[in-house]
């Protein structure tokens, strides 16, 4: 039982020295291409100087190194293996009685923990750098006033209403919605205010608003309700949850809010009456990180533990790499398909890893029981 436990551990420190490697390798190589793509970008741009460029690809270094994980798992695994099987060590280890799932526990259990220290560290990291990057892109590169400007200066939500008699909603839309500083601007504004079973019970048009301080800023109002005559005022407030920041965040990728924060925001966003499925889909991949890290030990253990004199062993390692590639594609494909509304969140973001987990499990048991 000790030389099993001791094996293992060796088995495991081989696998993570060559994950890290590859991991710090696949992230320099890809940080290098987006930064050649950011320079590219900037070829148009007198602001964007070389500084400024190098800035926002070293923020965006954190995000690439949390997608690439994955990929090092499954990458360094098969060096990690391979180099083990052609020494022979994992050949005389199974020929000794230790079975393949006793020392791949070890590598497994290091990449479900690698996979959770991704989501649970470095994403909170990851959104907070990528988000000051995603601002310094749409301030130097790109050529829209901002994510409220992709909509063509229009804004439509919907948020929870307490200040009627009975509990409701509350529906606005905004025409030249501008984002100065901290606060946000609209002119041309009308509010539906409706109780809980969607019935209407007041209109309120308004030359503008400002959205500052936990409060819509109606100016220049005019209130309709059923059987009155209308009412006209100079500022009305609004109450609201929503903040300039949230409203700026619920327009921009997921990718820029922490795993910590999403379970809050996606409930912010529902009550809002934003979409949340790509923040809820997003939250549900990082969830499944450890789980997808782990499928790559083992595919990685699947392709590589054939012995060399088998024959065959480049192949078998372009499979490896092949396999792992098809999990990558098939997993974005379904992510599209979650955005979509095609497929379930859950679905989408949970059953390409757990496709390749069972892939990878029945794989090993064909290489096991040979």
């Amino acid at each position: 039982m000790n030389a099993a436990i001791t094996l293992t551990l060796y088995i495991t420190r081989q696998f993570f020295g060559w994950t890290m490697v590859m991991h710090a390798s696949l992230t320099g190589l890809v940080s290098l291409f987006d930064f050649i793509e950011l320079l590219r970008r900037s070829a148009t741009k007198p602001d964007a100087t070389f500084g400024i460029i190098s800035e926002i690809a070293a923020l965006r270094v954190p995000y690439i190194a949390l997608h690439i994980l994955p990929f090092a798992v499954l990458l360094g695994g098969i060096v990690a293996f391979w180099r083990l099987t052609r020494s022979s060590e994992l050949i005389v280890a199974r020929a000794a009685g230790v079975s393949a799932w006793q020392f791949l526990s070890g590598p497994v259990l290091c990449a479900i923990l690698l996979g959770a220290f991704n989501t649970a560290a470095i994403s909170p990291m990851s959104s907070v750098l990528f988000a000051r990057a995603e601002q310094m892109q749409d301030a130097y590169l790109n050529t829209s006033g901002g994510p409220v400007a992709l909509t063509g200066g229009q804004m439509w939500l919907r948020q929870a209403d307490d200040g009627l008699q009975h509990q409701g909603v509350a529906i606005i839309h905004a025409k030249n919605v501008v984002l100065k500083g901290k606060d946000l601007t609209a002119t041309m504004v009308s509010v539906y205010r409706l109780d809980s079973s969607d019935r209407l019970l007041s209109r309120i048009e308004a030359r503008g608003a400002v959205l500052l301080k936990g409060n819509w800023w109606l100016q220049d109002t005019r209130t309709l309700e059923p059987d009155r005559p209308p009412q006209l005022a100079a500022l009305v407030p609004l109450p609201t949850d929503l903040t300039v920041t949230r409203v700026q965040e619920s327009f921009a990728s997921p990718d820029t809010l922490s795993v910590w924060a999403l379970p809050g925001f996606i409930n912010l966003l529902d009550r809002s009456g934003f979409s949340s499925i790509r923040h809820r889909l997003h939250f549900n991949s990082l969830l499944a990180m450890p789980l997808l890290a782990g499928t790559m030990a083992l595919v990685a253990a699947g392709f590589s533990m054939r012995p060399a004199r088998r024959g065959g062993v480049a192949r078998m390692l372009g499979s490896g790499v092949a396999a792992g590639f098809a999990l990558f594609v098939v997993s974005r494909v379904a992510e599209e398909f979650g955005q979509s509304g095609a497929l379930p969140v859950i679905l989408a973001a949970w059953a390409p890893a757990a496709s390749g987990l069972m892939l990878a499990i029945t794989l090993l048991l064909h290489v096991e029981g040979g």
